[in-house]
């Protein structure tokens, strides 16, 4: 018995759906639903329940682990390049050859004789006014036995090695300015915010001085002026052809003078150097097993961080 005989209005038809007129009940075979789905198959929902449990990403996307290059602590903002892996293993290696220097620098201030190899090898802005100083009392003596015969090194050629050697990586700093802004100065300041005042007090100082902070960078002061005038000057959009030759005329006046003002003092100065040279191989050894220890804790932490990030990530 149909809708008609049984005096029930037929259902009306949706737009698009052909009008059933033969009076029989409609079925939609197009898309079976889950109950129907169920009832043909009642372990498909036990399947699918399973299938859940066992790859939660069915429901929930899997939450994005962090790369590594993504850590606060690196200067970029983005994906690294070649360029950016090249000079963060240079900023990487002048660090530790820095370290290296220390207890060799130590070394070379023990006696008068070895004040122009220190000059010479490390560029050292002390150690020149040292050598000026050893000139002037007629301590200088540096001679190089050639076939036999006895040439005698003037004391000029040390101070032409303490300029390139104290320039030699400065375009380092200039580069990562240029890569990343001041991305380096932000990982210098890291999470300490007197630092990070102390940093953004440097940065406003060099933005007003402009190039002129070149010039107070060779300051010995205990300020990291140098590397934070340096990387804003690639920051800044400096071509690397100025930034040297600024970077060579800054540095060979500020040697020349502090070789005049060793020289205008003398014996005072060997007088401290002589001093000095009694604990000088005591205080080389104590530099020695700082270094070692400070690179043997460095390892330490960095292997414990690492441990806990990877226990983290589990």
């Amino acid at each position: 018995m149909n809708d008609e005989q049984l005096g029930r209005p037929q259902e009306a038809a949706r737009p698009g759906e052909p009008v059933n007129t033969s009076g029989e009940s409609r079925v939609d075979v197009a898309a079976p639903s889950a109950a129907r789905r169920a009832e043909a198959d009642p372990d498909a929902s036990v399947q699918v329940a399973a299938a859940s449990v066992l790859d939660p990403s069915r429901n929930d996307e899997e939450p994005e682990l962090a790369e590594w290059w993504q850590d606060d602590a690196m200067p970029w903002k983005q994906k690294p390049t070649r360029s950016d892996i090249a000079c963060l293993a240079w900023l990487g290696g002048l660090g530790v050859f820095s370290m290296l220097l220390l207890p060799l620098r130590a070394w070379l201030m023990g006696a008068p004789d070895r004040i122009p190899l220190l000059v010479a090898l490390t560029g050292s802005r002390t150690g020149t006014a040292m050598l000026g100083a050893v000139v002037r009392t007629g301590e200088y003596s540096v001679s190089w036995d050639i076939g036999g015969h006895l040439i005698a090194i003037s004391w000029i050629w040390p101070m032409v090695a303490a300029v390139i050697m104290s320039c030699k990586f400065d375009w380092i700093y200039w580069w990562a300015g240029k890569l990343w802004g001041r991305g380096m100065i932000e990982v210098w300041a890291g999470k300490s915010e007197r630092a990070r005042k102390r940093y953004d007090r440097l940065e406003r100082w060099a933005g007003k001085v402009g190039w002129l902070a070149f010039i107070v960078a060779y300051l010995p002061v205990p300020l990291p002026l140098m590397a934070v005038v340096f990387v804003l000057a690639g920051a800044s959009g400096m071509r690397l052809r100025r930034f040297l030759v600024l970077d060579i005329v800054v540095c060979t006046a500020w040697t020349i003078a502090f070789g005049v003002v060793g020289y205008l003092v003398g014996s005072p100065i060997t007088f401290v150097l002589n001093i000095y040279s009694r604990v000088a191989n005591y205080v080389t050894i104590g530099l020695v097993v700082v270094v070692v220890g400070w690179s043997i804790y460095s390892s330490v932490k960095r292997a414990r961080a690492t441990a806990a990030s990877n226990t983290v990530a589990a």
